[in-house]
């Protein structure tokens, strides 16, 4: 089952950088999303919108993550789901020419469209990576930051996503997503349903869960630094928005009324420890004795 989903997830993500505009979701009808707009509403300015490559902002995100942390020149930056290169480019006009962005994604046409995206402003500091956030091409402590934008709640394996990100990180690096995560659980007929899941909805975990996986990869100063209901931050062409429309034989301002009671868009910093690697061996220490005592 989880196989098929992700399969399912994959197909559907590699058919994007066709249909620019859509969201999360596919398109609805003649509804597009104006990604520009939609940019604005999820916290990025103007500037940051015209800054990037066409075609590197598909609107498939749900906050501004690099407004969590601030990146210094020379940093190392990973995206996590890069998809077409939109944060990956913002990310590389701050760490300068001596930095580097390393985009990992899982399907080869979104490799490919952000390959292209970076051709068009010849950019030198970025590495897009295919690869799955679950087992990241990237190696341990190595890594200054750790961004990602609407894409972890889509892993069946988030556990694993927050200990692979750990795992690549420098002892003092930060983790900085935006993120979808809900507050009750979701009515059966949009768990069940293929389409609520790529479209950011069923796959997400609970935000006191998403919370616990965090802390169990290892991070501290776990700090929310912002939340929105889903009905604040998606317009109301959004796909996404539309699809559960669909779904659900209600009016539509009871639907968005729903929609923020069930989801919200959540905004996380938190970081590696700088003593990780001497509690480790600490811990070894203790284990070795308490044998020792006890042979």
């Amino acid at each position: 089952m989880k196989s098929q989903v992700k399969e399912n997830v994959k197909k559907h993500y590699s058919k994007i950088p066709q249909q620019e505009g859509n969201g999360c979701c596919e398109s609805c009808g003649d509804q597009t999303l104006n990604v520009n707009e939609y940019g604005k509403n999820i916290g990025y300015s103007k500037e940051d919108l015209n800054s990037v490559p066409s075609g590197a902002n598909l609107g498939l995100g749900c906050g501004n993550p690099l407004a969590l942390e601030e990146i210094k020149p020379g940093d190392t930056v990973v995206d996590l789901g890069s998809g077409a290169g939109f944060d990956c480019f913002l990310a590389a006009q701050k760490v300068g020419p001596n930095g580097l962005v390393i985009g990992v994604d899982m399907t080869p046409e979104m490799i490919a469209k952000a390959n292209e995206n970076k051709g068009k402003v010849r950019a030198t500091n970025i590495d897009f990576r295919l690869g799955n956030i679950e087992e990241l091409p990237v190696e341990s402590d190595s890594v200054d930051m750790i961004i990602s934008n609407c894409v972890i709640n889509l892993s069946l394996e988030k556990p694993r996503v927050f200990r692979e990100a750990f795992r690549v990180l420098k002892p003092g690096g930060v983790l900085a997503v935006s993120d979808i995560v809900l507050y009750r659980k979701l009515p059966w007929f949009i768990r069940k349903s293929v389409n609520a899941y790529v479209g950011c909805i069923s796959g997400a975990s609970t935000k006191d869960k998403y919370l616990e996986h965090i802390k169990a990869a290892g991070f501290e100063a776990i700090d929310i630094i912002q939340e929105h209901s889903v009905d604040k931050i998606f317009p109301e062409n959004d796909p996404t928005i539309q699809k559960l429309m669909r779904f659900i034989p209600l009016p539509r301002k009871t639907i968005r009324t729903l929609s923020g009671r069930y989801a919200g868009s959540i905004q996380i910093r938190a970081s590696k420890p700088l003593t990780v690697t001497t509690n480790k061996l600490k811990h070894l220490k203790d284990k070795v004795e308490l044998v020792s005592a006890t042979a």
